[in-house]
């Protein structure tokens, strides 16, 4: 069963590093993320989305290769092509792997603007040791389908360092030079 748990952030960069974290986890096998989209509230008040993979460039790719094919059948590529590309660009954009889209802008909405919140689907984690790496990255849980005990440890976790005053882009007052 998959996890969800979505984290509040001041800025994008924050967010960003904490899913740069994330997928450097998922290298070391410690945890398995099926989603971590990044939603961004610009000045104007809208809410951007920023996804791993973006599917309407992949479905026109995908629909350009296999238009292509069949247009080579049937002696017409460059219409082939067209057609794939278009119909291949609108099932992406229709398409929705992972989070709800509509889901993530709603819960977003509440975000002032030059806010960010990090949305993350789990499929599998390694509690203890992801929690240890994940010390100090910051940030605050918003909503999650985690227990309470488990929120309140990974709320620990990214509050570790900053009580004190220690972030992810900082050097520790006991290491400096």
């Amino acid at each position: 069963m998959a996890t969800l748990v979505v984290i509040g952030y001041d800025t994008e960069t924050q967010a960003e590093e904490t899913k740069l974290k994330l997928v450097q986890l998922q290298k070391e096998y410690l945890i398995e993320l099926e989603d971590a989209v990044i939603a961004i509230k610009k000045p104007n008040g809208k809410v951007k989305l920023i996804q791993p993979i973006n599917l309407t460039a992949a479905g026109a790719a995908s629909g350009s290769f296999w238009g292509l094919l069949i247009g080579m059948i049937f002696m017409m590529p460059v219409v082939g092509v067209a057609i794939g590309a278009a119909t291949g660009a609108i099932g992406g954009a229709l398409s929705d792997l992972g989070i709800n889209d509509d889901f993530m802008k709603n819960i977003a909405a509440n975000l002032k603007p030059g806010g960010s919140q990090l949305f993350i689907l789990f499929k599998s984690w390694t509690e203890d040791k992801a929690l240890q790496e994940l010390q100090g990255m910051g940030g605050t849980i918003i909503q999650t389908s985690l227990s309470h005990e488990d929120t309140e440890k990974l709320q620990a976790a990214l509050d570790a360092a900053k009580a004190a005053g220690v972030g992810p882009t900082q050097t520790p007052p006991d290491v400096a030079s």
